[in-house]
């Protein structure tokens, strides 16, 4: 359990090592916007310079927008979860902060896909390892869990919202440009992450009791238990069926790992659900 944690921990690290190089080598130079509240921070300091001649670094923005959202995750997503997406604001801002701005092209298209294919695999790696980079990555956690519906169109408002005053407030070949990199960054975080809201776990093991009691004390979801039968073995077992959102993928994972590492779990998409399927109200 401690190697997993500590490598969640690097990982964590190292997305936001990847962000910031984004933004410092790429983006934030070629006023070309990131995703989500990075992007907000990074538009909001363009804005106080530019146009208020106040000097603030994205990096001190992007904590300050954060706190309100991590105070949400403690209290409706779970600690373990919202304590790593700290850890990733927090090393975010250093680096920002102390990571020098380097041209490597003055060609705005090559910063507008470098910066978005590194922040992607920044967030990408991140979500993999059950963390996030704060900001609508929490309030997605939270919306899967009190809405039972896509929670892209969120993502979607706040990104257009951001490519709208790009465009209006500098010209509209920027709000293009950050079209591009949102695009690309989307594309690398499907790549690295499932894409699907809802998924369904097929979990084949000869310790139902066990794992039983070990997801329950860590998840809330309801779990219909098959009796099942190796075929060449002719073992009895049990299959756990059980539908999950994708955001605590990494930690049925590590339940299944520490529980019995010799379960065979088969992982695949779920395009709807009828019937109960568990969402926080309160």
């Amino acid at each position: 359990m401690f190697f997993f944690e500590a490598k969640r921990f690097v990982i964590v690290i190292l997305g936001a090592l990847l962000n910031a190089m984004a933004l410092n080598f790429f983006l934030i130079q070629a006023h070309v916007y990131a995703s989500g509240f990075t992007g907000i921070a990074q538009l909001s300091a363009s804005f106080a310079q530019d146009f208020m001649g106040v000097n603030i670094s994205t990096g001190i923005l992007l904590a300050l927008l954060n706190i309100p959202v991590i105070l949400l995750g403690w209290f409706k997503v779970g600690k373990g979860f919202t304590i790593y997406s700290i850890i990733s604001v927090a090393f975010t801002t250093i680096f920002l902060e102390t990571i020098p701005f380097v041209t490597f092209s003055e060609e705005i298209l090559l910063n507008a896909v470098f910066g978005g294919l590194l922040s992607g695999i920044g967030v990408g790696i991140s979500l993999k390892w059950g963390a996030s980079t704060g900001g609508m990555d929490i309030i997605a956690m939270v919306l899967s869990r009190i809405k039972d519906r896509p929670i892209g169109i969120y993502f979607l408002v706040m990104n257009a919202m951001i490519i709208f005053f790009a465009g209006w407030l500098y010209d509209p070949e920027k709000a293009l440009f950050t079209l591009v990199t949102l695009y690309v960054t989307t594309r690398v975080i499907d790549a690295l992450h499932t894409r699907h809201n809802k998924l369904t776990a097929m979990i084949v093991s000869t310790k139902g009791d066990m794992l039983t009691k070990a997801i329950h004390s860590r998840m809330v979801r309801g779990i219909t238990r098959i009796p099942a039968k190796g075929a060449f073995t002719g073992e009895d077992r049990e299959m756990l069926f059980m539908v999950i959102t994708r955001y605590e993928l990494y930690d049925l994972e590590q339940i299944v790992k520490d529980t019995d590492p010799n379960a065979f779990v088969n992982i695949v998409q779920t395009t709807g659900v009828f019937g109960f399927f568990r969402k926080d109200e309160d």
